[in-house]
């Protein structure tokens, strides 16, 4: 445990890390501990129970709320978006698949493609004012107009904007509110209490504001919508997402057969040296599972291992704090 908790001490000093690593294994907290600031101007620390921003972490959550909606019968993966778009977003093609949008194979148009060339996590990228972004019906202006990229299942793209599409289908096959429908259908059952879609604007006391930088004030309130939706902008804690896998992999959000295949391959992704699954990331070759999220002010990464039953978590409140300790932890915990 020293050894652990030195390195993970060693590389947060060298790195001015700000966020929390919490290390499970089984039943018993191997390490939680927090580091820097929640609110630089204010001089508050971060805490173990601090909620953070975990950005597209949350399409584990999407991906959850929409197999729950599959359980019940009132989506198939062979659901087309169309039958649930209408004439909303005609260009996406009607062939194209809810399967398909979960597995990133979809080959719709990206509102924000992280595989531009020039793309910079901290770049100003959405053309409408982001506090105009406070419902997922909002997210269709951000949406509309973009082109198709290549032809339903041909291949892997990482799309957000096909995560933003599966809540609007959440959304409108349900009747509900999309992040009604994450709490109850996810974060109930999960016994999840600190994991929610927070405006940016009215962070409660013990949520980290986002920071561009690791040694500087300028935030991330500008770069982000005011309230995420199906690709990104969920809060939570370390202790929830331990309980998330806990949950998961005990059938409790959603059946064992629904679990195993969520977590079986679609796509080798060589370029990030991972496979992919149904809103999770899988390791290259074993039964290793992850959230990951990058975004302007947010870098997270949860990994569970369900045969070893070891869990870590590591959430930052700036843009890239969080790779150092998680490349670390993949080395002392053999991930």
């Amino acid at each position: 445990m020293n050894s652990l908790a030195d390195s993970v001490d060693r590389i947060a000093a060298e790195t001015a890390f700000s966020g929390v690593v919490r290390v499970d294994r089984g039943d018993s907290v191997e390490l939680a501990k927090a580091y820097g600031l929640a609110h630089r101007g204010c001089n508050v620390a971060n805490t173990v129970d601090g909620q953070f921003a975990i950005a597209s972490g949350a399409k584990g959550l999407t991906a959850l709320t929409i197999v729950s909606l599959i359980e019940q019968s009132r989506l198939q993966l062979a659901s087309t978006a169309r039958s649930v778009l209408g004439e909303d977003l005609p260009l996406i093609g009607d062939d194209v698949t809810v399967e398909q949008l979960l597995a990133h194979r979809s080959g719709i148009g990206d509102y924000l493609d992280e595989e531009a060339a020039d793309y910079e996590v901290t770049d100003y990228v959405l053309g409408i004012p982001v506090h105009e972004l406070a419902t997922t019906e909002q997210y269709l202006r951000v949406l509309d107009g973009c082109a198709t990229k290549f032809a339903p299942d041909e291949r892997f793209s990482y799309n957000n904007g096909g995560y933003v599409v599966l809540a609007l289908i959440a959304e409108r096959t349900a009747g509900a509110s999309f992040y009604d429908l994450v709490e109850q259908r996810v974060c109930q059952p999960a016994s999840m209490p600190d994991t929610a879609f927070l405006r940016s604007d009215e962070l409660g006391a013990r949520a980290a504001v986002g920071y561009l930088a690791v040694d500087g004030f300028r935030t991330n309130v500008l770069h982000l919508p005011v309230r995420g939706s199906g690709d990104g902008g969920t809060y939570s804690t370390a202790a929830d997402m331990h309980a998330m896998w806990s949950a998961f992999f005990a059938g409790r959000i959603v059946s064992m057969d629904w679990v195993a295949e969520m977590v079986r391959p679609r796509s080798d992704v060589p370029s990030e040296s991972m496979r992919y699954g149904l809103g999770f990331w899988l390791h290259e070759s074993r039964d290793v599972v992850m959230l990951e999220g990058l975004d302007a002010g947010v870098s997270f990464r949860t990994v569970h291992d369900p045969v070893r039953r070891i869990t870590y978590t590591v959430l930052s409140n700036t843009s890239r704090g969080a790779w150092p300790i998680t490349r670390r932890l993949d080395e002392l915990l053999g991930i």
